[in-house]
C-alpha cells in the first residue's frame, strides 16, 4: 500500500514539474565553447522527500553513471558542473502486454516517466543555464512483469535513455 501511494505520489510530482517544464526554453543552456565540464552530478533530494529511498537512489546511481559515460568525452575540465536534479520519477504497475484495445509497441499506454532539468552549475552555485527534460519508456523495458528484476532493470532503462537524449539535447562545444 504504501508502495503505490510513494507511485502515486511521484507521479503527482512528475505532471506538475513537466508543467512548469513547458514554460521554460530549452534554448536557456549556453555552449561551453569548448571548455569542458569539471563534473556530473544527479539531485535527486525531491524523490527523497516524496518517500522513494531505495528506488531513488538506485536512480542517482544509475542516471550518474549513463551521464559520465555519455558526457565521458566533455568531463574533466575546469568549466562549470553539469548537474541533473530529478524532479519526478514514476515506475508504472506493469502487469504483462495488455493493450487496452490498442496495438502498438509497449504494452498500450504503460510508460515509466522521468522528470528533471540538466543544470549548468559555476563553481560559486550560480546556475548558468537550464534545460529542462522529460523522458517516457514503455513499462515493458524491464523484461517479463513477474520477473523480481524487472523493476530494477526499468530504472537503468528509463537513465540511459535519459542520458541519450540529454546528450544530444546540450549544446556540444
Amino acid at each position: 500500500m504504501a508502495r503505490r501511494r510513494i507511485a502515486g505520489l511521484l507521479a503527482l510530482s512528475a505532471f506538475a514539474a513537466s508543467a512548469l517544464a513547458v514554460a521554460a526554453r530549452a534554448g536557456d543552456f549556453p555552449s561551453l565553447r569548448g571548455e569542458r565540464f569539471a563534473d556530473v552530478r544527479v539531485d535527486v533530494r525531491p524523490l527523497l522527500a516524496l518517500g522513494a529511498g531505495a528506488q531513488a537512489e538506485a536512480l542517482r546511481a544509475d542516471l550518474t553513471a549513463a551521464l559520465r559515460s555519455r558526457f565521458a568525452s566533455r568531463l574533466g575540465g575546469r568549466g562549470p558542473s553539469l548537474v541533473v536534479l530529478v524532479r519526478g520519477f514514476s515506475l508504472r504497475p506493469y502487469a504483462g502486454g495488455g493493450t487496452n484495445g490498442r496495438s502498438g509497441f509497449g504494452g498500450g499506454s504503460q510508460n515509466d516517466y522521468l522528470d528533471g532539468e540538466a543544470l549548468l552549475v559555476a563553481r560559486d552555485g550560480a546556475v548558468l543555464g537550464r534545460h529542462p527534460q522529460l523522458t517516457a519508456t514503455p513499462s515493458s523495458f524491464g523484461g517479463a512483469w513477474y520477473d523480481p528484476q524487472s523493476e530494477r532493470r526499468r530504472v537503468t532503462a528509463i537513465a540511459d535513455i535519459y542520458a541519450d537524449w540529454l546528450v544530444r539535447n546540450l549544446p556540444a562545444d
